[in-house]
């Protein structure tokens, strides 16, 4: 058992603890007047993500242990960053968090879906098979954490709410090592694949974040949300991607172009908020509020 095969279902269950901290039933009620905006958010990516990374392969052609990875990658759930980057453009950041949080709690149904229907479009198998055990996996690895930190918020609130922080912050820093991880795994075959993955990586940030732009614009939504939707979209959940390929799958090299997905997702993501909250008014963005608590969601605490 190598490090990484220890190290990545802690880092998951940090990560997603850290989503559950976030949440509390005032979520659901605060969000009850977005019902279509909450569907469309999460429905959406988990047919439209799929289609695009299917186009993409088509035009990109990448090497088999790339579209393995590309493929993970979209058929995963909301990445927990994208509560920061929602926070960070002073968009629907309690949107974001309820989002996020119901993503990774359907993602031991989503994940397997999405697979099955991969191998049905290209008749053929993508280079993996999914474990028959998937699903259970999932739920422990994904649906457990999350529901420990609303546990741990419900029983001790000003615990969770003195301690998410650290937590985050720990979790991206504990990413961070895993991608070090993985890319020294096999310096060499990430180095010498880098020129084919960034800008497979690239087209994808940037399609999915017009993607889910779009989606929230047909149903009408305000613009904090349509920000928030196109970055839940663009935004991936690679700790649970990396978890499925190396310690589900067995297969580090499909994890390669999740590590370069996350390095080039960041910087994207920063450029989108400096130029929405340069061309959005500050009245139409919203105040910011912390990540997930709103200020009606502290009143309803």
């Amino acid at each position: 058992m190598t490090v990484i095969d220890i190290a990545l279902p802690i880092i998951t269950f940090m990560a997603l603890t850290a989503v559950g901290l976030d949440l509390t039933p005032a979520h659901f009620h605060q969000v009850r007047r977005q019902t279509l905006t909450l569907v469309a958010g999460l429905a959406a990516p988990v047919f439209l993500l799929p289609i695009l990374a299917l186009g993409l392969l088509r035009v990109f052609e990448p090497a088999p242990h790339v579209a393995a990875g590309l493929l993970l990658v979209a058929a995963s759930p909301i990445g927990g960053i994208s509560n920061t980057y929602s926070y960070l453009a002073r968009a629907s950041t309690a949107l974001s968090v309820t989002l996020t949080t119901l993503s990774a709690a359907l993602a031991f149904v989503t994940i397997p879906a999405v697979s099955w229907g991969f191998e049905r479009a290209l008749g053929q198998p993508m280079g993996f098979a999914a474990p028959a055990m998937l699903p259970v996996q999932l739920l422990l690895m994904v649906l457990l954490p999350v529901m420990t930190g609303m546990w741990i918020r419900r029983r001790w609130p000003g615990v969770a709410e003195e301690r998410r922080p650290a937590i985050q912050r720990a979790a991206f820093v504990v990413l961070a090592l895993l991608l070090a991880l993985i890319i020294g795994s096999d310096v060499d075959q990430f180095a010498s694949g880098l020129s084919g993955t960034v800008p497979l990586a690239v087209a994808f940030v940037v399609l999915s974040f017009g993607v889910g732009w779009l989606v929230a614009a047909t149903v009408r939504a305000p613009l904090p949300d349509r920000f928030t939707l196109a970055a839940e979209f663009a935004t991936r959940n690679v700790a649970i991607a990396t978890a499925i390929a190396v310690t589900l799958l067995g297969q580090a090299s499909f994890a390669f172009f999740g590590a370069t997905y996350f390095l080039t997702e960041l910087p994207l993501m920063l450029v989108a908020i400096v130029i929405y909250r340069w061309r959005v008014p500050a009245a139409a963005a919203g105040r910011p509020t912390r990540v997930g608590v709103s200020r009606n969601t502290r009143a309803a605490d």
